[in-house]
């Protein structure tokens, strides 16, 4: 009996239900996992583990699924481009598919290579707009003779890739129009004003003007500690580490030193309770977290930027009649230390509505129930709350 042989015998007789045991998916983040056509008579779907679009045919009975078609590496985001032509964001490629589904059965005619991991996708003004990091073995800023400048303060690490929807470049690959770098890490949503001049790009972890301060230029001896000159600096540190000295349940901290986290005000690091740490970290922390980009131009450019919107960006809409910027976020407490201080309020979910004409920024608690001073919250109030506000859309 030969390998083969012994291989197909333990295939044939391995226990029934050993196929279709269940297990555990790591699919991308969604970002536009969902689009209609234009007529409004065709949904498009990503699915992301099988690396591959559904089409489905809408209707008064509910949906006909017509079409699968296999794209790049786990799909995201999709754009439909008039009723004809479907532009897929595949996460894992770094790459869009554009698929023409005028013919049977649809199928896969260019693909376009992006920078890394690419996470959202519009159409505006006969061009398409995608996110993506400002990096990878598609980016135009990746130099192997300089390593060092992906580490190189001042540069923007969030990337907009534009392309021409009737003309994406004849190379391999396509030719963006532009790639624009906005100054933030990690892009994430977009969305477009009603009239397609205006595309708005956010970050999706943007932070939250937050740091750490090494144990090192910590003074010892925790709370009760007063100003003091550390051992590896040359600057007055303002104390040690703030309370609490103990967990929930009253047992101590571990003995040593320990970092702390801070946050920039705008002019000056504070902890928890308001001490100045300027002098222990020498730079600003600009939180910058949508972008507004004119999409008109032959060759789109940024023209605004707006700050503390929230930590993490899910989702963006902007409302017809007002022109305003709508964005599902959640922002983190993270400088608050300790589950004794936290008490489980680790982010909270909010609305934030961007005016783009004065540049206001309002957030909105969304949980405006909860009273967070009683503990344990009374019964009733999980069942009101809301929580990682994935999408957002604007009704008629």
């Amino acid at each position: 009996m030969n390998r083969l042989t012994i291989l197909l015998t333990l295939l044939l007789t391995l226990p029934n239900g050993y196929a279709s045991d269940s297990f555990v998916a790591f699919e991308s983040e969604h970002f536009r996992p969902l689009a209609l056509s234009p007529d409004g008579d065709t949904l498009y779907a990503v699915n992301t583990p099988d690396n591959r679009i559904e089409i489905y045919a809408t209707g008064r009975l509910g949906l006909e699924h017509l079409h699968s078609v296999p794209v790049g590496m786990e799909p995201v985001a999709l754009a439909a481009v008039g009723d004809s032509e479907v532009w897929v964001a595949n996460h894992l490629s770094d790459s869009v598919s554009i698929v023409d589904v005028s013919v049977s059965p649809p199928r896969v005619t260019r693909t376009l290579l992006v920078g890394d991991e690419p996470r959202d996708i519009v159409i505006a003004s006969g061009k398409a707009f995608i996110t993506t990091a400002h990096r990878g073995q598609n980016s135009p800023y990746t130099d192997p003779e300089n390593p060092m400048e992906m580490l190189t303060e001042g540069i923007g690490r969030a990337d907009v890739w534009v392309f021409d929807i009737n003309d994406p470049g004849a190379g391999m690959g396509g030719t963006p129009l532009t790639v624009l770098s906005l100054f933030g890490d990690t892009p994430g949503p977009l969305a477009v004003s009603p009239d397609g001049t205006r595309v708005y790009a956010g970050v999706f972890k943007s932070g939250n003007q937050t740091t750490i301060v090494v144990s090192g230029v910590v003074c010892d001896g925790g709370s009760t500690a007063g100003p003091c000159v550390p051992a590896i600096g040359e600057l007055e540190a303002p104390g040690g580490v703030p309370a609490p000295s103990e967990n929930i349940e009253g047992v101590p901290v571990p003995s040593g030193d320990s970092g702390l986290i801070v946050k920039y005000d705008g002019a000056v690091w504070r902890d928890v309770i308001g001490r100045d740490w300027n002098n222990m970290i020498r730079f600003d922390l600009p939180d910058l977290d949508v972008f507004e980009i004119d999409a008109t131009q032959p060759v789109p450019a940024e023209i605004q930027s707006f700050a503390s919107v929230g930590t993490v960006l899910f989702s963006m809409a902007v409302d017809p009649a007002t022109g305003d910027v709508l964005v599902a976020n959640t922002d983190a407490r993270n400088e608050v230390r300790f589950e004794k201080n936290v008490r489980s309020r680790i982010h909270e979910t909010q609305v934030t509505i961007i005016e783009p004409s004065s540049g206001a920024v309002t957030p909105r608690h969304l949980n405006k129930h909860i009273d967070y001073s009683v503990i344990p919250s009374p019964p009733g109030t999980k069942e009101h709350s809301l929580a990682y506000p994935k999408a957002i859309a604007v009704s008629a």
